[in-house]
């Protein structure tokens, strides 16, 4: 009898640890900036910092900080079984930010005419999770 709970069309999802002091330091209004040396591995940290330079127009900044987040990202996921495929939820609030690191790459990209580089990120942001690309413009400026 086949296992009906199984994924059939590919790997399972990978849901990332929640980053509940990450979490709560920003609550309290610790900035990102102060937090990143404090929490380095954090993706979430990462694409706040690229979020931030992006506002401010330093493009170079903010693509060496989505970078770092999308690196740091990889290494989580890796972590936790992901084998360089499946979905990444972005209904699972851990996953969120290294979607927006991975997201905030792809804007840096094409900013500075990577277009080889924006094609790829976008792929893999598709395949990761389609909604995610919604919802990460949807909720510009929150964490």
């Amino acid at each position: 009898m086949a296992d009906l709970g199984r994924n059939l069309l590919g790997p399972e999802p990978t849901y990332l640890p929640e980053e509940t002091e990450v979490l709560a330091r920003l609550d309290a209004g610790d900035e990102p900036l102060d937090l990143a040396a404090r929490f380095p591995t954090s993706s979430l940290i990462w694409a706040l910092l690229a979020d931030e330079a992006h506002d401010e127009g330093r493009t170079i900044e903010s693509y060496a900080f989505a970078r770092v987040g999308y690196h740091r990202g990889l290494d989580a996921l890796r972590r936790s079984g992901w084998r360089g495929a499946g979905p990444i939820p972005w209904e699972h609030a851990p996953n969120r930010g290294f979607l927006r690191a991975l997201y905030a790459l792809g804007r840096a990209a094409a900013a500075i005419g990577e277009t080889e580089e924006v094609e790829r990120i976008g792929k893999f942001l598709n395949d990761s999770d389609p909604d995610a690309r919604a919802a990460i413009e949807a909720a510009a400026g929150t964490v």
